[in-house]
């Protein structure tokens, strides 16, 4: 059982938890454009690839899973989800099973309005959000929304470029730089983690772990304390069925006064998974068992409550060539 993880980047928790649970018994394959990259020294091998922007990146990730004969791919960053998507079939063609979610939902996933407008079509509570810079001024004389409000691009990770505006001067000021933006209403209540699997042989959901979130750092958790609702575990089965992800999800939900509003989906490991496979969530068991063609066990739940995770800073050293 080989498997490939692609930008890696600063993940090496992600490559150590899969070598752990293969035991040997297959390789851990990284990849990433830089050297500099430290998870790849983690990796049982790894390779410097080019921008998954460049011409021809596909065809040098497809050539690397035919050499190392790789049973399952997947990605660490959101943009390159699409791609993997896209390219399914492809990777198929050369034995290589692509871990995620669809293309399509890859890209609703992307676009934080256009998953504002999923939501609110299915009857889900979230945050109010705009495109349109004067429906939203129109809302505010109305009454219907107020300030302050976040401002964020559209299609961003890593909570780059996201300003909070208490004004419409500030609103006016951002859009004059960047007119892919959207205004999002601010929710003013515990922000929380869901860290989900889907099987992806039948479907169901097979494991959820939340975690109410202390400290954020550039779009991660940095603390956070784990609890469990089932209330909150029934919405995430009803959204994540409604909506057909696959494979491992993150979520971001905020708890307003007793009520839940889903934020945004990473199709992938967020951060804050290391939390979840500590307190003995393993989603790489799931993977490796539906890359054997094994249908996984409900998981849902199956955690210690009020088990705090804090990130601390490592280091690693190479010597450069």
């Amino acid at each position: 059982m080989n498997i490939l993880i692609l930008s890696s980047g600063t993940r090496n928790k992600i490559v150590q938890y899969f070598k752990k649970t293969l035991a040997g018994k297959g390789k851990v394959i990284c990849t990433d454009m830089s050297e500099l990259a430290p998870s790849i020294y983690e990796a049982d091998k790894y390779y410097t690839v080019p921008r998954m922007t460049e011409p021809g990146y596909i065809d040098v990730i497809l050539e690397i899973c035919e050499k190392e004969k790789i049973d399952g791919v997947l990605s660490l960053i959101d943009p390159e989800l699409s791609l993997l998507a896209k390219n399914k079939d492809k990777f198929a063609a050369v034995g290589t099973k692509v871990i995620g979610s669809s293309y399509d939902l890859c890209e609703l996933s992307l676009d934080k309005y256009e998953m504002y407008k999923w939501l609110s079509a299915h009857g889900y509570k979230c945050a109010r959000s705009y495109m349109d810079k004067e429906m939203f001024f129109a809302d505010v004389e109305a009454g219907r929304a107020k300030y302050p409000v976040f401002v964020k691009p559209a299609k961003g990770s890593a909570s780059i470029a996201i300003s909070k505006a208490y004004d419409k001067e500030t609103v006016e000021l951002l859009f004059a730089h960047d007119e892919k933006l959207m205004i999002q209403e601010f929710l003013d209540g515990q922000e929380i983690g869901a860290d989900v699997y889907i099987d992806m042989i039948s479907g169901e959901v097979v494991s959820i772990f939340t975690k109410k979130k202390i400290i954020m750092r550039a779009g991660e958790t940095d603390k956070a304390v784990s609890f469990k609702d089932d209330k909150l575990f029934e919405l995430i089965q009803t959204f994540v069925s409604d909506a057909g992800y696959r494979g491992q999800i993150d979520i971001d939900i905020f708890d307003v006064n007793g009520e839940y509003y889903i934020s945004e989906v990473n199709p992938r490991f967020g951060g804050g998974y290391p939390h979840a496979y500590e307190c003995g969530v393993n989603h790489m068991r799931m993977i490796i068992n539906n890359l054997s063609n094994k249908k996984n066990n409900c998981y849902i739940g199956k955690y210690e409550e009020g088990r705090v995770m804090m990130k601390y800073n490592e280091l690693k050293i190479i010597e450069v060539k």
